[in-house]
């Protein structure tokens, strides 16, 4: 159940943005001696070769769905490994000849509400996981990503329902997990971690994506509770499983940061430069270590704001805010950042990013939504409590 909102940027189409391949007329070469894709990696990347192998597989059976939804899959992890939107516009071509409809396997529909998410296109996602679950109502996939953007949402009432109709067609440690997200993030943190702490070791062998998922979970309940010493070995197993995940990334260098170790951050985020929001980490990073290349870092960062900016995307308003308050000082468009990611992302450190930015304009009222959140949820974290104590002090 987790949605990637690294959410961006840049790597296999050499010139073209996700946007303008979906728009795009499917482009067909005259012969194979035409290179119509750079891929990323050294050659002899098994990586490499199994995206080569799977657009073979595809083109030579153009309306097999396994085959389409196989390429599909693989974009799309790319598309989160490496924070890489162009990688989701390659999906979304491969899906075109199956459309969103009632007639359209679930498999597919479940695939496209996924690429949907991950533009933040939320009600067309819900919309196509509710196509899926329809034709397939024991679908998983569906239903844990129905979930997902209602845990996104702050809708916790009906994430509590989707967990619940997830549980007869999970394992325990899935229903445990899903469950256990929400309790952690609506005041029962402690009781969440050891809840699922135990589902994990009961669990025995599982899927290395599964429980980089559990690890990652662990890792953000005990930073929450205080407990560093566990948070520091759930962030340090889900790494050691050896799965490039943008998200673990950005939250073990964020975890780092926050406690003064940002020596630290620079060879983590070594190589990943090219996602936006491991970039902003290294910015940050190298502007506390007085690094040369702090500067650098920041200004390829605006650029690449402001290159999204004018293709209309905004994938990144979390990390922009931050960028614009820690990197630019530039408070106000700072918190415009904020406020205008919280209006559809209400997750804990979007409500973060707007409280700091609001306190850093002195703004309480800007605050006021998530600062609503934090008593409403009963989230638990010190960092959030001492900024809405700060915020609630602020003379009017």
């Amino acid at each position: 159940m987790k949605i990637h909102q690294v959410p961006g940027l840049a790597l296999l189409g050499a010139a073209l943005v996700a946007s303008q391949l979906a728009a795009a007329a499917p482009f067909v070469p005259r012969d194979d001696a035409v290179v119509v894709e750079t891929l990323p990696g050294r050659p002899g990347d098994p990586a490499v070769a199994e995206l080569r192998r799977l657009r073979a597989a595809l083109a030579a059976s153009p309306t097999d769905t396994e085959a389409a939804s196989d390429l599909t899959r693989r974009y799309f992890d790319l598309a989160t490994e490496d924070g890489d939107p162009r990688y989701i516009g390659y999906a979304e071509a491969t899906l075109r000849p199956w459309p969103e409809t009632a007639a359209t396997p679930a498999e597919i529909l479940v695939l496209h509400g996924k690429l949907r998410q991950y533009r933040h296109d939320f009600p067309t996602a819900m919309a196509d996981f509710d196509l899926a679950l329809r034709a397939d109502p024991a679908n998983f996939a569906a239903r844990a990503w129905r979930a997902a953007i209602l845990m996104v949402q702050a809708d916790y009432t009906a994430v509590r329902r989707e967990c619940d109709l997830l549980a007869p067609h999970a394992s325990e440690l899935q229903a445990v997990a899903c469950v256990g997200y929400l309790d952690a993030t609506t005041g029962n943190s402690r009781a969440a971690y050891q809840r699922l702490s135990a589902a994990l070791a009961r669990a025995g062998v599982i899927d290395a994506g599964h429980a980089l998922w559990i690890q990652t979970r662990l890792a953000e309940m005990a930073w929450r509770t205080g407990n560093h010493a566990a948070a520091e070995r759930h962030f340090r197993a889900g790494l050691a499983l050896g799965i490039n995940d943008n998200f673990i990334l950005a939250a073990y260098a964020d975890f780092l940061l926050e406690q003064g170790r940002a020596a630290e951050v620079m060879p983590l985020l070594k190589g990943w430069a090219r996602s936006d929001t491991l970039l902003l980490r290294l910015a940050l990073a190298a502007r506390q270590l007085k690094l040369a290349e702090g500067e650098k870092y920041a200004r390829t960062l605006g650029e690449r704001f402001a290159d999204a900016a004018l293709r209309g995307e905004k994938l990144h308003l979390q990390e922009e805010a931050r960028y614009l308050l820690d990197l630019k000082g530039d408070t106000r468009a700072a918190l415009a950042a904020a406020s205008e990611n919280y209006r559809t992302q209400r997750e804990p450190r979007d409500a973060l990013a707007l409280m700091e930015a609001a306190l850093a304009a002195r703004d309480a009222t800007a605050a006021a939504p998530a600062l609503q959140w934090m008593e409403s949820s009963g989230f638990e974290d010190r960092r959030f409590r001492e900024a809405a104590a700060k915020l609630k002090a602020l003379k009017p």
